[in-house]
């Protein structure tokens, strides 16, 4: 009877489980088709947006101030993983890939501590920090409802730091949303500018050689429009990378309510052979003892 209680436990306990998951797994695919259609909407704009920003770049001089190389200062680096675990490898990846930036590619400015970390989710900002690694910041609670005002503040910021020289470069380490079952993990540079990254890492790279009439100036739409092109960039790696996330949380959840399902018709399988083990013990034990009357 004890094995008999044991497995029912276990049974019950399983299910509650199950119930969580497929919970989860119902909210992360809401947020993800919201967040999807988001992501897909903006794409065509993004990237138009890019092919003038390319256009109105490919004759500019370099002394533009998003535009200028500059060697010598800090490094910023800006992550983004979840505040939520429960998602695979989504977060894991994150934190791995920034590291190995750091030491592979910027070692001397870790040495020289010439590198500051922004983190955008608690989870890689607990690991970075645990790891003791320059996180000086956090802006986990853009995740909480990404939209392009919330994430307005701080585009704002970094564009504010580069062109005051704060930074020589900024980088961000993110998952690109490909589908719900791929993400991507990218490292992008923000600035300085090149005209491969002033359009959406998505599309190809087109040729730019042809002349263009711009009306205005190039020059005006380039002042105007290049540090709404920079705000907006900013916005759409943090919604690619949201929507990572739920695509990422949506699958683990699938998995774990798909184990948590055949875990349980095994153990339900297991209790009705101990039941039937106990029951037939029983009757032998019934007989047998009906036999030692009889005789």
């Amino acid at each position: 009877m004890a094995n008999l209680k044991e497995v029912r436990t276990r049974i019950e306990s399983v299910n509650s489980t199950k119930q969580i998951t497929s919970a989860m797994k119902m909210v992360a695919s809401s947020k993800l088709r919201k967040s999807q259609n988001a992501i897909i909407a903006m794409r065509p704009y993004a990237e138009k947006f890019g092919e003038i920003m390319a256009m109105a770049m490919s004759d500019q001089k370099s002394d533009n101030v998003f535009s200028e190389i500059r060697t010598g200062g800090r490094i910023l680096i800006v992550p983004l993983s979840s505040n939520k675990g429960l998602c695979g490898v989504f977060n894991a990846n994150v934190i791995r890939n920034t590291i190995n930036l750091i030491h592979d590619d910027y070692q001397e400015y870790f040495d020289n501590n010439m590198i500051d970390i922004i983190c955008i989710g608690s989870k890689v900002e607990e690991a970075l920090k645990y790891k003791k690694y320059p996180v000086v910041a956090n802006q986990n609670a853009l995740l909480d409802d990404v939209t392009y005002d919330n994430v307005l503040p701080f585009a704002e910021k970094l564009i504010k730091d580069f062109a005051e020289k704060k930074y020589d470069k900024i980088l961000f380490v993110y998952n690109q949303f490909k589908n719900a079952s791929t993400q991507i993990l990218v490292t992008e540079q923000f600035l300085p500018l090149t005209i491969k990254n002033s359009s959406d890492n998505i599309q190809k790279e087109t040729n730019v050689e042809t002349d263009f009439i711009f009306q205005p100036s190039k020059e005006i739409i380039f002042e105007e429009m290049l540090p709404r092109s920079l705000k907006m960039q900013v916005y759409k790696i943090i919604l690619d990378s949201y929507t990572s996330e739920q695509g990422a949380r949506m699958i683990s959840m699938t998995q774990a309510t798909d184990n948590a399902t055949e875990l349980i018709k095994e153990l339900n399988l297991s209790y009705n052979k101990a039941r039937q083990t106990t029951i037939t013990n029983e009757i032998v034990e019934i007989v047998s003892g009906a036999d030692a009357l009889n005789g």
